[in-house]
């Protein structure tokens, strides 16, 4: 299944460590390249978020985004009641010494270890973590597996458009061939001095040699074959059809080169205006 390396997902999930929340935006990218925003408390779990995210995902830019909402923590706060009692035999006592000091309860509240809440167990944590990164992987791949469907209903429109072209210049190379010869029998006319027969063979032979794409149309026939079958396959595919797309770069340019009819000049620079429409598209398949 082809995959677009652009795309945004995110996940929600409401537990006993309060409200985690999972955003992943990609862009396209040579490699896999991971920028993970965590909270403090989820800092430890960065390593386990890494590894679980490449084994997902194989190309891309990766930005991470976690957050971790507390109201749902708020049920586990306790009171520390002999610190408070103690805070509250020093308000006294201080109240008695200064009767104008005034000492709100809130106050008190907010002192260091008044207010405890209990610690979430590290395994309940991390497997929260992980279980919305998950889900929100499963809604990225998803995104990536439609864009790129789109991507290769594209790159399969110009496949076939660059085996169109390859064929017309089958079609008309024997003209072409005949050309140079007849082209070649009126200069020697024009000289108006009897050629050596031989020597005339020689010549033509040396030209259609110089002018002869058979090759370069057989290379591309095999490289539309193997995009195809490459299309095909579930695996990452983005650095194959990039190989791919300078090998039908590097025939469409020997094309142009040694094109001698307009035909055959016209077809190498709309197989290069195809070669480049696909390459744009590649850039963006993991």
């Amino acid at each position: 299944m082809i995959r677009s390396m652009t795309a945004y997902a995110s996940a929600e999930a409401t537990g006993a460590a309060g409200t985690l929340s999972c955003e992943l935006r990609t862009v396209n990218h040579r490699y896999l390249e991971l920028s993970p925003r965590l909270p403090d408390d989820l800092r430890a779990f960065e390593p386990a978020l890494r590894e679980r995210i490449a084994a997902r995902l194989s190309r891309g830019k990766v930005d991470i985004t976690v957050r971790l909402r507390g109201e749902a923590r708020a049920e586990s706060l306790q009171v520390n009641a002999t610190a408070l009692a103690r805070l509250s035999e020093l308000a006294m006592d201080l109240e008695a010494r200064f009767p104008r000091m005034n000492i709100e309860f809130t106050e008190l509240l907010r002192f260091p270890g008044v207010l405890q809440q209990s610690d979430v167990d590290h395994d309940v944590l991390q497997a929260a973590l992980l279980d919305v990164l998950d889900r929100a992987l499963d809604a990225l791949t998803a995104t990536r597996e439609r864009e790129g469907a789109k991507l290769a209903e594209l790159l399969k429109e110009r496949l076939d458009a660059i085996e169109r072209i390859v064929a017309d210049v089958r079609s008309f190379m024997p003209q072409i061939r005949e050309g140079l010869r007849t082209r070649l029998e009126s200069r020697l006319t024009d000289i108006k001095q009897p050629a050596d027969p031989g020597r005339l063979e020689q010549e033509l032979v040396l030209q259609i040699t110089r002018s002869d794409v058979d090759e370069e149309l057989d290379r591309l026939t095999a490289h539309i074959i193997e995009t195809r079958r490459v299309l095909g396959t579930k695996e990452a595919i983005g650095r194959r059809l990039d190989f791919l797309m300078q090998e039908f770069n590097r025939e469409a340019n020997t094309l142009g080169s040694k094109a001698v009819d307009v035909r055959s000049t016209n077809a190498a620079v709309e197989l290069k205006v195809l070669i480049e429409q696909m390459r744009e598209q590649v850039q963006n398949i993991e």
